[in-house]
């Protein structure tokens, strides 16, 4: 098994790339180590020296590193043999256990159209720099959407830049209602 890695917009967050499928159900993203206890592969990665962040992608890990930690080419070696020995032993990504639940309430047409554009458009954009970003929350009033940055993205220092840049405009061209686009935290 051949693990590639590509760099990140953020400087805290690497890519790996297995060369298979990792989170075909939907991604996932672990902050602490409490909430990678629901995978055994997050769990492992979270027990290395300086690893904050582990965000599961279709087809990626990115995991992310404390800020003033050591430096990736001494965690790298840490975190292929992980990687690769949980793909290699046929173990499941993530424990049997509650999987998130949707609040279930039906989406307004606008706020249909707002994601229909994050999947077909942003996503797969942003998700090419190890991350993900989610709806959030939309205003109909005052036009604001609210997105969510995950994995890579999160801590990224141009992920303002990205929203503002791209996401907002494009969202603004798109969906006119869209006055304004904000990152939750």
């Amino acid at each position: 098994m051949f693990i590639q890695t590509e760099p990140t917009p953020n400087p805290n967050a690497l890519k790996f790339l297995p060369g298979r499928d990792v989170a075909i159900e939907g991604s996932r993203e672990f902050l602490t180590i409490d909430q990678a206890a629901a995978s055994p592969l997050a769990e492992a990665l979270f027990q290395l020296e300086d690893v904050t962040g582990v965000f599961f992608g279709a087809d990626h890990i990115s995991v992310t590193r404390a800020a003033h930690g050591r430096d990736w080419s001494a965690i790298k070696p840490e975190i292929l043999p992980i990687i690769m020995d949980h793909f290699v032993s046929g173990a499941p990504l993530m424990r049997d256990g509650p999987a998130s639940v949707e609040d279930g309430a039906p989406d307004t047409e606008i706020v249909a159209e707002i994601k229909a554009l994050l999947d077909s458009r942003i996503r797969p954009a942003v998700a090419q720099d190890g991350g993900d970003i989610l709806f959030d929350a939309f205003d109909e009033e005052t036009g604001v959407l609210s997105l969510r940055m995950r994995g890579a993205c999160a801590g990224c220092p141009s992920s303002a830049m990205t929203l503002k840049a791209g996401v907002e405009q494009m969202m603004r061209h798109y969906v006119p209602e869209v006055t304004r686009v904000e990152q939750v935290i």
